[in-house]
């Protein structure tokens, strides 16, 4: 049984965070219910009350791996990004 601490922490058991998939770092909600406290996961929402993510929950639409997909961006990405100074002012420094 799950105690509190005197910082008022408590360490929600694994089978409850598995069913709710909460992960360390996640927010919780309590509501008041008729029969003491409902805890929820606290979805991330805007003030408007909608999540910003939910176009972007899911799985991933491609087939490239994330190594095969990192290979493949160092090979397009520019190497000379950051270079944008000229020789002549970097001799003057």
């Amino acid at each position: 049984m799950p105690r509190i601490t005197t910082k008022g922490q408590v360490t929600i058991p694994k089978e409850i965070r598995e069913t709710l998939g909460i992960e360390p770092g996640d927010e919780i909600a309590f509501e008041e219910v008729s029969s003491g406290y409902k805890i929820q996961k606290k979805e991330p929402t805007t003030a408007d009350g909608n999540d910003p993510f939910a176009k972007y929950r899911g799985s991933a639409e491609s087939d490239e791996t994330m190594p095969e997909r990192m290979r493949r961006l160092r090979r397009e990405y520019p190497r000379d990004v950051g270079d944008d100074c000229d020789d002549e002012s970097e001799a003057e420094a």
